[in-house]
């Protein structure tokens, strides 16, 4: 049975635990607080998850997953999630984490600088693009018609292809949006992140995302 290390423990990281349970997977979750204050958390997750700190969840996943900021100084367990997939739900919010210059100027991407920080790791960027709160109500089987779609960013492929294979087990179909370098197609404020509200009507399925991620353009920094 496959553990995933999850490093976050709000909205994010706990809705991706929910779905990564009812899918079979094991979970470990850390947040910045300490196991301790995760009680309430894992009596409703149930027998498959546990509370842990941020190195244990990276030493205990097969994979991880940060459900959590970046910051400019990394403050993620790098030598833990050495040679491990990291798939990086982190979006570039100004109005929470401030203005990053390189980001502004075009120089990089979020998850660029996430990789720089995780250097001994695979990133992907992965579930930037949906609403946490729905990520089980929009599930759906494979060849279903109103399937949404959710992109992938990574400069390695076997990132992608596991992004993938959980997207589908989560009822997603994907698309995948080229390196670390092409992940601020589904940014906020562009056309995919726009339509990323949840509901079908805001949703996008396949044919959809591809346009929308052509469509974009890199939004300004006040946005």
């Amino acid at each position: 049975m496959t553990t995933i290390g999850i490093i976050g423990a709000g909205t994010v990281g706990s809705q991706i635990a929910r779905a990564a349970i009812a899918n079979g997977y094991t979970v470990v979750i850390a947040n910045s607080r300490g196991p301790q204050t995760l009680t309430r958390l894992i009596a409703d997750l149930g027998p498959s998850a546990r509370a842990v700190t941020a190195a244990q969840a990276a030493t205990a996943g097969d994979f991880a997953v940060i459900a959590a900021p970046l910051r400019l100084v990394n403050t993620m367990p790098a030598e833990e999630l050495a040679g491990k997939i990291v798939l990086d739900t982190n979006n570039y919010t100004i109005y929470r984490d401030g203005h990053f210059p390189v980001i502004d100027s075009g120089e990089k991407t979020i998850h660029e600088l996430r990789q720089e920080q995780l250097p001994k790791s695979k990133v992907a960027a992965a579930f930037t693009c949906i609403r946490a709160a729905i990520l089980l109500h929009r599930s759906r089987p494979a060849g279903a018609p109103d399937r949404l779609a959710l992109p992938v960013s990574s400069d390695f492929p076997e990132a992608v292809e596991l992004v993938t294979r959980l997207n589908d087990q989560f009822g997603y179909d994907t698309v995948d949006n080229g390196p670390l370098s092409e992940s601020w197609r589904f940014g906020p404020g562009t056309p995919a992140w726009r339509r990323a509200d949840g509901t079908r009507e805001g949703g996008q399925d396949r044919e959809e995302l591809v346009r929308n991620l052509k469509a974009a353009t890199r939004p300004r920094p006040e946005q």
